[in-house]
């Protein structure tokens, strides 16, 4: 199915987005929002608002203006001289991107002088162009349609050879950049700049002898470049284009669907080619209707979806009895009865919470959702929990105790209207791009930065970016550096009086009020344990509080150095005390947002995969909510609160918990303590992974059931800024049926029947179920693009900006943060501190992007490390470092750096063989089991070979490996 196209209309209502159906038209340049105003454009009246482009406003009324350097996502430029108009009144022929409408303006876009200026202007590109036999451009491109729309027959001027001769750059796996094929219009240097704000390219020489080139003159491959495709997107003349289409031509076909990595949930045009149930992808184009990312990538989102198709991909069932012996392909029947056998003799033997199940952030919601009423209805247990809890549960239990709701406030336009920007503990440059690069357009037009982190992140310091503070916080000490800006805020009389008074509980206030206003709370009380002087926390404080000029919208934006913490709960609701306490809550520009990690973390919370919570945040003990399940689900439900991911594990090696469904996660990778999750897995009795790849927890499985991709299913996602938006199948699943489907065949075969067509029906029930889905259906998806939930009949469009009048809880309620540090502490034996944390190619445990072209810039995961504590080692740049902690030991490459402190080191866990979590211990949350990532106490030593751990794992994935290679068919096992 394609998705019905959107844009923002020209009205008085220029916000709101609704359907069109002209295809994806470009209006040359932004819209504007200002008075009405009346011209005439080829005898035609036209009326759009004040500011608005003579182009546009033609482009609107269905006037085609011919342009090439020109595009609605970057202000007017002017430099290709094809849009010339003539404006009755005026001498010449004006640009008309470049040129305002005025009331009563009579212009004219044809004539026969006009289009004789055109043909010259389009004969001078072509003489200094690669052209075919017929004299137009040879690569297919709006330039070679605009050449022959405008007729141009022949070319009457010498041919130059400014470009013609250069090389070709194809240093970049994913674009060729051809110099030849160049005009030299700017639209690729403006996107770089404007839109993703990396300044990587620019135009080198003068005259004839101008051309684009990226960083100081060097490949695309080694520039500053990011690959987020901005630049590629914009080329109207194929000069930079996509490999895959230089490899198999245009594509045929578009299918409008929603990203499969990181929280902000782009929108993406899947353009194909080919007829059937499994059409090639050519590309990935991001669609600029999509609200999340309007039309701008990443490298990941644009280029890294190759994975889908990988060789590695695995579409048989399989199963064994145990680990060590090879694995069967079987077909689906037995391979679901199997997996249902194993369960139930698992509960006959065992009892009934001996088992449960894990869902998937990669998930859609729908198959989510289906997952937990699974654990719920089919295994009657509770036992079902998720990735989020090692990541944002934190979030969760923070926002849901101060604001009354378990998610960020505001959308990711509303970055827009802020005047001060307080970034803590996330890196968003790295895990998420296209908020960053909306994030630094705002701050080039004038907000002010706040950076608290434990490394300087390229926030700190970027190109036309620079950090007003940053502070420089030892890891673990993030509650400490809260209560101390609260501190200054409280005590230099910088509250909103007003917005406490009316919106939040007194006797909570005036307790939070009296606990940071004492003297151990100082910046100055609080510096030995943070690190961060006083001064710099006293000057972020008064940034935040009182805004710039007078303009007092500052928001916050937190990531996962905020909740991977033993205090994260605790931070989450300091964070949520700042914003009440400066009225920072509840309009555009403001807000607690989290920045959530994977592409439908927010949405597996949303539907009640946590072990104490039904879908909609409500707690399994409320008999009037389980009835309601009840009623609908026609089973009785355990009103106990079942296993969180650690106590299955604990369980597991304590003998009472038997059996485990893990739908698309890769728990032995990413949870901390490696080898105390290999050892529970290792005395279950029947472990069902459902992946696309034979992942790390599939060594240890008995049961592999084939999971579909992003492209291969229907449904939703839900983004970090609880915005719903649609997934749309391209081709049909490899392996035969979508995730949801196979949840629905084990349901059925253990005797609990789900008997859903479709996912929209699975999302009709969902919002029968859960308050703020109750408004979401397919038909309004199609119809809006996207929603935010609460989307009900109070906001049948859905909630961009939350807590506007009041909080969802009422008042909202201030809580007492006292600091405890954590019990990952600097000591003799481990003097240094481990946090951990993303790069931008790789994402989460590198299973996708490990199978792209993404390995060409990070392959293997390092470690930083200050260029004193490696002195003091005598560790050098791309030596081997030891890193030990209590949990474990583990090599990686050194790389020598500045970015973290002394005393700090860096890595990221994109890499099974790196063995990151082997170092990471089980401290974590007090309220929420969130583990303890960004704290751990580590040595750190040169050496010479791999750890034992990495030893070991390197044997027992080659005979995992070998099993899987060598797996059987069922009829050629029986017959042996």
């Amino acid at each position: 199915m394609q998705a019905t196209e959107l844009r923002r209309p020209t009205d008085a209502d220029p916000e709101r987005w609704v359907p069109y159906g002209h295809g994806d038209t470009d209006y040359g340049t932004p819209a504007r929002a200002g008075t009405a105003l009346t011209l005439t454009i080829d005898e035609r009246e036209v009326t759009v608002p004040s500011g608005t482009s003579v182009m546009r406003a033609a482009i609107e009324a269905g006037i085609a203006v011919p342009k090439l350097c020109a595009t609605d996502s970057l202000e007017a430029f002017g430099s290709c001289r094809l849009c010339l108009v003539e404006i009755e009144g005026r001498k010449g022929y004006p640009a008309s991107c470049t040129t305002p409408v005025e009331a009563g303006m009579k212009v004219r876009t044809r004539s026969a002088r006009l289009d004789k200026l055109r043909r010259g202007v389009m004969e001078l590109y072509l003489s200094d162009h690669p052209l075919d036999e017929s004299g137009l451009p040879t690569a297919d491109s709006a330039f070679r349609d605009l050449a022959q729309s405008l007729g141009v027959k022949q070319v009457r001027y010498g041919r130059g050879t400014a470009h013609l001769a250069e090389a070709k750059d194809e240093s970049n796996p994913y674009f060729a950049y051809d110099p030849a094929k160049c005009i030299v219009c700017y639209r690729c240097v403006r996107a770089c700049e404007d839109i993703q704000g990396t300044y990587a390219l620019t135009v080198s020489g003068r005259g004839f002898a101008a051309r684009i080139a990226a960083g100081q003159g060097e490949p695309f491959m080694t520039s500053e470049c990011v690959s987020c495709g901005a630049c590629v997107a914009s080329c109207p003349t194929g000069s930079l284009l996509e490999k895959s289409v230089i490899a198999h031509g245009r594509p045929e076909r578009t299918t409008v669907t929603t990203c499969a990595y990181c929280g902000v949930g782009c929108s993406f045009k899947v353009e194909t080619k080919g007829e059937g149930p499994s059409p090639r992808v050519i590309r990935m184009v991001p669609y600029r209707y999509g609200r999340a990312n309007e039309g701008h990538a990443c490298v990941k989102g644009r280029f890294a979806w190759g994975y889908a198709t990988h060789k590695d991909r695995v579409t048989q069932p399989m199963i064994r009895d145990r680990i060590s012996e090879p694995w069967r392909e079987v077909s689906w029947d037995e391979a679901i009865a199997f997996a249902a056998g194993r369960l139930r003799a698992i509960q006959a033997r065992h009892g009934r919470d001996a088992i449960g199940g894990i869902t998937s952030s990669r998930c859609t919601n729908e198959e989510t959702y289906l997952v937990q009423k699974l654990v719920r209805a089919a295994f009657g247990n509770n036992n079902v929990d998720t990735c989020a809890r090692v990541c944002h549960s934190p979030t969760g239990y923070g926002l849901k105790q101060t604001l009354g709701e378990s998610a960020g406030t505001q959308e990711f336009r509303s970055v827009e209207k802020a005047d001060v920007i307080m970034l803590i503990g996330a890196n968003p440059t790295e895990g998420h791009p296209v908020f960053a690069s909306r994030l630094k357009r705002r701050l080039r037009r004038g907000a002010r930065l706040i950076v608290i982190d434990p490394r300087r992140i390229e926030l700190v310091d970027a190109p036309h970016v620079k950090a007003d503070f940053h502070l420089q916080l030892r890891p673990g000490s993030n509650v400490a550096v809260l209560n101390s800006l609260a501190h200054v805020i409280v005590t230099e009389g910088r509250l909103d009086e007003r917005f406490v008074a009316e919106r939040c509980e007194d006797r909570a206030f005036a307790q939070w009020r009296d606990f940071v206003a004492g003297a151990e709370n100082s910046p100055e009380a609080m510096q030995p344990c943070t690190g961060v002087p006083a001064s710099l926390v006293r000057g972020a404080a008064r940034l935040y509080a009182t805004g710039v000029d007078g303009r007092r919208n500052a928001a916050i934006y937190y990531g996962l150095g905020v909740t991977e913490h033993a205090q994260g709960s605790t931070a989450v609701m300091g964070i949520a005390n700042l914003a009440m306490a400066t009225g920072n809550v509840g309009r555009e520009g403001v807000g607690v947002n989290p920045l959530r990690g994977q592409n439908n973390v927010q949405g597996s919370c949303d539907m009640g995969s946590f072990p104490h919570e039904l879908p909609g945040y409500r707690h399994v003990s409320d008999a009037t909510v389980r009835g309601m399940f009840e009623s609908a689900w026609g089973v009785a439900l355990s009103p106990e609160p079942g296993l969180r991911i650690p106590n299955m594990f604990e369980a597991a090696l304590d003998g009472s918990f038997r059996g485990l469904y893990c739908q698309g996660e890769d728990l032995l990778q990413s949870d901390p303590n490696t080898q105390h999750v290999a050892a529970a897995l290792a005395a279950m009795d029947c472990v069902i992974v459902q992946d696309i790849f034979m992942n790390e927890t599939a060594k240890c499985a008995h049961v592999f059931l084939p999971g579909a991709s992003f492209l291969e299913k229907d449904g939703t996602f839900t983004n970090a800024e609880r915005r719903v938006s649609r997934v749309r199948k391209v081709m049909e699943p490899l392996s035969g049926y979508a995730d949801w489907e196979v949840t629905q065949r084990l349901a059925n075969t253990l005797g609990y029947p789900m008997r859903y067509a479709h996912p929209r029906e699975i999302m009709a029930e969902i919002a029968a179920l859960t308050p703020t889905f109750a408004g979401v259906t397919y038909e309004k998806l199609d119809r809006l693009g996207s929603l935010q939930w609460p989307c009900n009949d109070a906001a049948p469009e859905g909630t961009p900006t939350m807590h506007v009048d009041s909080f969802v809880r009422g008042k909202g309620r201030f809580f007492i943060t006292r600091y405890v540090p954590s019990d990952e502490k600097s000591t003799r034996r481990y003097p240094l501190l481990l946090t951990t944390g993303r790069v931008l190619t790789q994402y989460n445990v590198g299973a996708q992007t490990r199978r792209t072209e993404n390995v060409r810039w990070q392959h293997e995961d390092v470690l930083e490390i200050h260029p004193h504590d490696a002195e003091a080692r005598g560790i050098a740049e791309g030596d081997w470092a030891g890193v030990e902690s209590r949990a474990g030991r583990t090599v990686l490459r050194a790389r020598v750096t500045d970015r973290v402190a002394a005393g700090v080191v860096y890595t990221t866990f994109h890499f099974p063989e790196s063995g990151a979590n082997v170092i990471t211990t089980d401290s974590s949350d007090w309220a929420t089991n969130c583990p303890e990532y960004k704290v751990t106490a580590v040595q750190v030593s040169k050496v010479a070979q791999p750890s034992a751990w990495q030893r070991r794992y390197r044997r027992f994935s080659a005979e995992q490996e070998s099993l899987f290679e060598h797996r059987r068919h069922a009829d050629e096992a029986a017959a042996k």
